[in-house]
């Protein structure tokens, strides 16, 4: 379930330095109360909203070494964007014990992440209780889900307005979750996140345009989005079908993925009535 796995028992609790690189990684620490044992994380763990007080060691995919070094970490949980494998390397050469996460878009494979950070910090039954419940709120809300009578086209824009559009493809986190909410990915032909042509963006003809809230502000709000001359002539911009939500709750597939699937699956049908799923502590989180 993960690389770079040093063969050396968990840290304890009064000697752990932990440093977390990964937005969905830090959700997962909190989530098994080990946030006491964190001396630093990287600038895409933005939630809980405490996580910004520990230093900060720069953004997941451009760490250094050095950086991370200077927390003087037992051990460092590495989301599987983290990189470049050069610092990592250098920093394991250096002694520290590096957890890596396998890239995985599916619920159970988010189950496996967090069992993989109870085990590195030795707390397999916290992780255990933790991964229960939230394989238990999946079923419940894609038992909700397989109810549902339409199946909307979606068209996910990481990017507009400031160079080439640029769209989800398959095999990322946005299809996973426009697939597990009941919807189609209205990009089929290609993987990853790549540029769109305006030409492309009308022939997709999406129902629903699916956008992190960042990038819609920084576009100018709903009415700018529409207002593209790609996108005007869609189903999605003639129906005012915007759907927005926080880039991490939507991508990270973190310990949030339940509630994240059961808040965008209401977006995207609204004609459908879906029950609550229960709060959790790693959902109400400050």
């Amino acid at each position: 379930m993960s690389a770079l796995f040093l063969l050396t028992s968990p840290a304890h609790a009064e000697d752990a330095r932990i440093v977390s690189v990964g937005g969905s990684t830090t959700e997962i620490v909190y989530a098994l109360g080990a946030e006491s044992e964190l001396v630093g994380v990287d600038s895409t763990s933005l939630y809980p909203k405490a996580a910004s007080e520990f230093p900060d060691v720069g953004y997941v995919r451009q760490l250094s070494a050095e950086g991370l070094l200077s927390l003087r970490p037992t051990l460092i949980l590495a989301g599987a964007e983290a990189g470049p494998e050069a610092a990592l390397t250098q920093t394991e050469a250096a002694g520290v014990r590096i957890v890596k996460l396998d890239e995985g878009y599916t619920p159970g494979e988010v189950a496996e992440h967090i069992e993989t950070v109870g085990a590195a910090l030795g707390r397999e039954e916290k992780a255990a209780e933790v991964a229960d419940i939230f394989l238990a709120d999946v079923k419940a809300v894609l038992a909700e889900v397989a109810k549902v009578k339409t199946h909307p086209r979606v068209l996910f824009m990481l990017q507009a307005g400031r160079g080439p559009m640029l769209v989800s493809g398959k095999h990322t986190a946005a299809s996973a979750m426009i697939e597990l909410a009941g919807g189609v990915n209205a990009v089929s032909e290609f993987s990853g996140y790549k540029p769109f042509s305006p030409e492309a963006a009308t022939l997709a003809a999406p129902d629903v345009i699916l956008m992190t809230n960042e990038t819609v502000e920084a576009l100018g709000g709903a009415d700018a989005v529409f207002s593209q001359a790609a996108l005007a002539p869609t189903p999605a911009a003639q129906n005012g079908n915007l759907v927005s939500m926080d880039a991490l709750y939507l991508a990270g597939f973190g310990p949030r993925l339940a509630h994240a699937i059961h808040d965008l699956a209401e977006k995207l049908h609204p004609e459908h009535e879906f029950t609550a799923l229960p709060a959790r502590p790693w959902t109400e989180a400050e």
